[in-house]
């Protein structure tokens, strides 16, 4: 008689609580890496030298995500320690979070970049290219 009332209700009730505790809405910890990877690998690609106008530039050392970058602007060079963001560089600058994000010339706000159509930017007024 217990054995019928296991195989009857306790069994199909366990199974029932164990598949609950199975938690389908977690990621899977590969498409985690994967994420993680492929939004490190678009602002590894901007690792190198990008110049703006009158010696400005950006540099950007680094990979995996952490970078170093250096800013020239008309002041003297600047280093930051910066964390890729999804498609951007975070990094903090005078106590305010900042990102460098893709551009074009135009959107750079800067006239001397205007023809150019592989930059990075900051704000606008505050860009850098390829040359």
């Amino acid at each position: 008689m217990k054995n019928a009332i296991f195989r009857a209700f306790i069994f199909p009730s366990i199974l029932l609580l164990l598949s609950a505790c199975n938690d389908k809405t977690a990621p899977s910890t590969s498409n985690t890496i994967s994420s993680a990877a492929t939004a490190s690998s678009a602002t590894d690609a901007w690792v190198g030298k990008w110049n703006g106008p009158e010696g400005t530039f950006l540099e950007i050392a680094g990979s995996d995500g952490i970078y170093t970058i250096t800013i020239q602007d008309l002041d003297g060079p600047k280093q930051f320690q910066g964390k890729s963001n999804g498609n951007e560089i975070s990094f903090e600058r005078n106590g305010t979070m900042e990102s460098i994000q893709s551009s074009n010339g135009t959107d750079t706000g800067m006239k001397w970049l205007a023809e150019k159509s592989d930059c990075l930017r900051v704000r606008l007024g505050e860009g850098w290219c390829r040359d």
